[in-house]
């Protein structure tokens, strides 16, 4: 495993890897490593010939009310970690690399505004922005054929498959399924922020989300019902509830086809939980 910390030397390791017919897999991290970054990896690993990991805690897409001094770094630890795997490169630019003209502020901006701005866009403005933007500039950089991104952030998933069409690049997304623990509850960093009576409630998250999708498998069609029982519940057992909203899965607003997603953003206590699920109405 080679780390490389420039665009420069992150430019040279991949020139080598194309001189070889390698096909190249990006999988971008804010680091703090956990299984379900794991299974991105191994996705990786399975459908290309030369995996690139990037390590960058992104300061455009904390918005206000958010500490991006404070999201955790584990680079050591996650360099070790990567360093057990079968991966060939690690990115970890400072942020000066990244954004050289304003430092922490974005110089270029690039928004997918029909996505960006509903569900979680309406609770964190500015925040897709600056993940397409970090994105954006991370594909112009190593210019992968492959990227990889977890479903657990289906918003951003749509918003970056988006990009790629609208700016014609030649990169294949790849969607990685949601990691849970035993209890359910979806793998992510903010997991570390609860407290252990937070963590034993907050798989009751995924348990409502999959209790709207049996009833839509059974035949209920009254989404407003679904959503409003499901607030309802959330509430009542302690999570102060952003959104819950079932939508069409292709356009995240009204339902027009057969493929739905229920997508539900909480807070328990101080941490924002995110949790999603898809169904088929034509079961």
């Amino acid at each position: 495993m080679q780390k490389v910390k420039t665009i420069v030397d992150l430019s040279n390791e991949l020139a080598q890897a194309r001189s070889m017919k390698k096909k190249i897999s990006l999988v971008p991290t804010m680091g703090n490593l956990h299984k379900g970054h794991l299974s991105l990896i191994q996705k990786a690993r399975k459908i290309s010939s030369y995996v690139i990991v990037t390590i960058f805690v992104n300061p455009t897409q904390f918005v206000e009310g958010e500490d991006f001094s404070k999201y955790p770094r584990t680079l050591d630890s996650d360099l070790e970690l990567l360093s057990q795997l079968d991966i060939d490169l690690v990115f970890v630019p400072e942020v000066s690399e990244i954004y050289p003209i304003n430092g922490d502020a974005a110089s270029i901006e690039v928004s997918v505004p029909e996505l960006e701005s509903i569900h979680c866009g309406k609770y964190r403005p500015g925040h897709f922005q600056g993940v397409a933007t970090i994105v954006s500039k991370l594909f112009i950089a190593v210019q992968p054929d492959i990227a990889v991104f977890g479903e657990k952030d289906y918003q951003q998933l749509l918003i970056i498959r988006s990009l790629t069409k609208n700016l014609f690049l030649p990169i294949k997304i790849v969607g990685s399924p949601t990691i849970r623990e035993d209890s359910g509850l979806a793998m992510s960093s903010r997991n570390n922020y609860l407290t252990e009576q937070e963590a034993e409630r907050a798989p009751k998250l995924y348990g409502c989300i999959k209790t709207s999708i049996e009833t839509i498998k059974n035949g209920e069609r009254d989404y407003k019902k679904l959503e409003n029982d499901a607030i309802v519940f959330l509430e009542g057992v302690g999570f102060k509830v952003e959104y819950y909203c079932i939508c069409d899965s292709e356009t995240l607003g009204p339902i027009e086809g057969d493929d739905i997603v229920v997508l539900a953003a909480v807070w328990l206590g101080k941490t924002r939980l995110i949790d999603n699920a898809r169904v088929h109405t034509y079961y």
